[in-house]
C-alpha cells in the first residue's frame, strides 16, 4: 500500500496511529499526552483486519488521567503490552538510523525488541535482567554508603549472573536467526559483506566477585549484557563509524525485511511493516528493488509525497490531506 499526500499532510501520523494501535506505543515519543490532539481529553484507535483468515479488531484509547486501555476483539486486555504478542509491527523512520550510527544503548534496544518477537517465551529476559541489575546496584550503594553489609550484595550477584547469561543466549540466538537474511538482504540493496556480531560475553559471579570493590566505589554493576553491544559492519567496515548515512540507512532496511522473513516463517504470519519516508533518498535501481521486496513480505505501507517515487504499482493507492485520507 502505498500512502501520498504533501509534506506536512498527515502521512507520518497515519503510520504512527497504527504503530500505536497495533503494539500499543509510539516508535516517536513515549509521552503518551502527545498522542492527544492539542485542546482533547483523549484519542481512539480502532483497526480492522484478519490475521490467517480469521478477523482482527484492535482497539486502544489513550486518556490523559487513565492512562492507555486496549481490547482485542471487544474484551479488555490486561495491558497494552499484550498487542505485542498479538500483532507484529515493524516500522521504519529516517530517526531509526540511530539503531547503526547511534550508541550501544540504542542498538541493545532495538536488538532486544526484535528478541522479545522472534523468541516470544523469553521476551521477559531484558527486563528481569534489567531489574535484577536495578537490585544489584541499590545493595551496592547501600553496602558502600555502610547502610549494610555486603553479603546484601551477594544474592543479587547470583540473579544477575543468571539471567545475564541467559539474555547473551537470547541475543545470540536472535541474531543467529537474523544474521544471515540480513546478509542477504543487504546484498541485494548493495551492500556487501553485510554482517551482524556480538561483542560481549555472559557474566559469572566470580567475574562480578572480583570487581565487587571497583562495584561498591561506584554503585554500579560494571560488567554485564547491560554494557554489551551488537556490531553492524560491511565487510571489515564497523558502519556505525566507518559507514555513509545511505550505508547505515541500507543496513536498517536490511534488518527489517530480515526480521519480516524471520517472524513469517516462525508464526506463520507475516508482520505489519510501516515504511515512513524510505524511498526519497534511495537511487532508482535500490527503489526497485526495495519495492520487489518488500511485496514478498506481506502487508506492507508505505509513505511518499508522490506516486512516481514507487517504481512499482501499489496493490492499493490512498491519498493523505489534513485530516483526511482517500483512494488515491
Amino acid at each position: 500500500m502505498l500512502v501520498t499526500g504533501a509534506n506536512g499532510a498527515g502521512k507520518t501520523n497515519l503510520l504512527e496511529s497504527l504503530h500505536v494501535g497495533t503494539q500499543g506505543f509510539s516508535p516517536r515519543t513515549r509521552v503518551d499526552a502527545q498522542l492527544v490532539r492539542l485542546g482533547c481529553e483523549g484519542a481512539r484507535i480502532a483497526l480492522g483486519g484478519d490475521r490467517a483468515g480469521r478477523p482482527l479488531l484492535l482497539e486502544l484509547t489513550v486518556h490523559a488521567q487513565q492512562g492507555k486501555r486496549a481490547k482485542l476483539n471487544g474484551a479488555a486486555l490486561r495491558s497494552v503490552e499484550q498487542l505485542r504478542s498479538e500483532v507484529a509491527t515493524l516500522v521504519f523512520t529516517p530517526d531509526r538510523l540511530v539503531v547503526v550510527k547511534g550508541g550501544p544503548a540504542a542498538r541493545r534496544a532495538y536488538f532486544d525488541r526484535s528478541l522479545a518477537r522472534v523468541l516470544p517465551a523469553r521476551a521477559a529476559l531484558p527486563l528481569e535482567y534489567a531489574a535484577a541489575v536495578g537490585q544489584r546496584n541499590a545493595a551496592l550503594r547501600r553496602a558502600g554508603g555502610g547502610l549494610s553489609g555486603r553479603e546484601a550484595v551477594e544474592p543479587w550477584t547470583h540473579q544477575v549472573a543468571a539471567l545475564g547469561a541467559a539474555l547473551v543466549a537470547a541475543r545470540l540466538e536472535t541474531l543467529g536467526l537474523l544474521g544471515p537474511v540480513f546478509a542477504e538482504r543487504a546484498d541485494e540493496l548493495g551492500l556487501a559483506e553485510a554482517a551482524l556480531g556480538y561483542t560481549g560475553v555472559p557474566p559469572t559471579v566470580a567475574e562480578l566477585d572480583a570487581r565487587l570493590e571497583r562495584d561498591l566505589e561506584r554503585g554500579t554493576t560494571g560488567a554485564g549484557p547491560h554494557l554489551d553491544d551488537v556490531t553492524v559492519t560491511s565487510g571489515p567496515r564497523e558502519l556505525r563509524s566507518f559507514g555513509s548515512q545511505g550505508e547505515q540507512r541500507l543496513a536498517v532496511l536490511s534488518l527489517l525485511l530480515a526480521e519480516a522473513e524471520v517472524l513469517a516463517e516462525l508464526r506463520g504470519v507475516f508482520p505489519l511493516v510501516l515504511l515512513d519516508d524510505v524511498l526519497s533518498e534511495l537511487d532508482a535501481l535500490r527503489r526497485r528493488t526495495l519495492a520487489e521486496r518488500i511485496g514478498a513480505v506481506g502487508q506492507a505501507i508505505v509513505t511518499a509525497t508522490g506516486a512516481d517515487a514507487l517504481p512499482l504499482e501499489p496493490a492499493q493507492l490512498l491519498e493523505v490531506t489534513p485530516g483526511a485520507v482517500s483512494a488515491g
